[in-house]
C-alpha cells in the first residue's frame, strides 16, 4: 500500500514570484528596455537581482520539499494510530514538480524549469498522479535527452476550474468516485475525474520519458475543502 500527497510551497513560491517580477519589470523600464510584452521582463544573471531571486526561489522549492516531508511523518502516525500498529515505511519518494534548477543539457549549462513536468533521468523515481478518482503511477525515468529528461507531472486540466464548475454536477462527482471513499461535498466538482485528460493516454504518450514501475488504485481520497 502506498500513501501518495501533493503539496507545493503553499502559496510562497508565488509570492516570491510575484515579488521579483515586479522587479524585473521596474528594471526594464529603469534600462530602457522595451518589450513586446511587460511580462516578458527578465533578471540577468550576475547581478544582484538576479542572485536574490534564486536564493528566494531554490529555499522555496527546499520549503516544498521539507513540507511534504512533515506532511508525509503526519499521514503516517496517523494511519498508524488508526491501524494500532506502527506503519512499516519500504520505501519513500519525493520529486519536485513547477520548479527551476541549473542544469547541462547538450553541452551547455542552462537554468531549466519545468512547468507541469519533473525530472525524469536515468532510473530516478518519480510520481505521476492521475485526478481524484483515476490512477497515479510510481515511475523511473529513462533519461530521454530530446526531453531534458523530463517527464509529465501529472494529467492536466482539459476544463479550468470555472468550467468544471459550470459543466458538471455533484451527481456526476459521485458516480466518477464509486468505490473511492472521499468527502462527498460539492466543493470538489471542479475535481471530477472528467476534468482532467485521460491518465492512461498521458502516461502512453510518455512511454518514452518514464517507465512504470507501479499503478495505483485509490482506496481512500483526502482533500480539503
Amino acid at each position: 500500500m502506498w500513501l501518495f500527497l501533493h503539496s507545493g510551497s503553499r502559496g510562497i513560491g508565488n509570492r516570491i514570484a510575484q515579488h521579483h517580477i515586479t522587479v524585473a519589470q521596474a528594471l526594464m523600464k529603469k534600462w530602457w528596455i522595451d518589450l513586446p510584452d511587460r511580462d516578458l521582463a527578465y533578471l540577468v544573471e550576475g547581478t544582484d537581482e538576479f542572485d536574490r531571486y534564486i536564493a528566494e526561489l531554490r529555499w522555496a522549492q527546499q520549503f516544498a520539499l521539507l513540507n511534504r516531508e512533515e506532511m508525509m511523518d503526519r499521514v503516517i502516525r496517523q494511519l498508524s494510530d488508526f491501524m494500532g500498529a506502527p506503519v512499516a515505511e519500504i520505501e519513500r519518494i519525493n520529486c519536485h514538480h513547477n520548479f527551476t534548477q541549473k542544469e547541462t543539457h547538450f553541452g551547455k549549462s542552462v537554468w531549466l524549469s519545468r512547468k507541469g513536468a519533473i525530472s525524469a533521468r536515468k532510473e530516478q523515481l518519480g510520481l505521476i498522479p492521475g485526478s481524484m478518482g483515476t490512477a497515479s503511477y510510481v515511475v523511473s525515468g529513462r533519461g530521454s535527452a530530446l526531453a531534458l529528461e523530463s517527464s509529465p507531472h501529472g494529467a492536466g486540466r482539459t476544463h479550468s476550474r470555472s468550467a468544471a464548475r459550470r459543466e458538471f454536477t455533484h451527481e456526476q462527482l459521485r458516480e466518477a468516485m464509486v468505490g473511492i471513499e472521499f468527502r462527498d461535498t460539492a466543493a470538489f466538482i471542479d475535481e471530477i475525474p472528467a476534468a482532467y485528460k485521460p491518465i492512461d493516454q498521458v502516461m502512453a504518450d510518455a512511454a518514452d520519458l518514464v517507465e512504470v514501475r507501479h499503478t495505483l488504485r485509490q482506496i481512500l481520497n483526502v482533500k480539503g475543502d
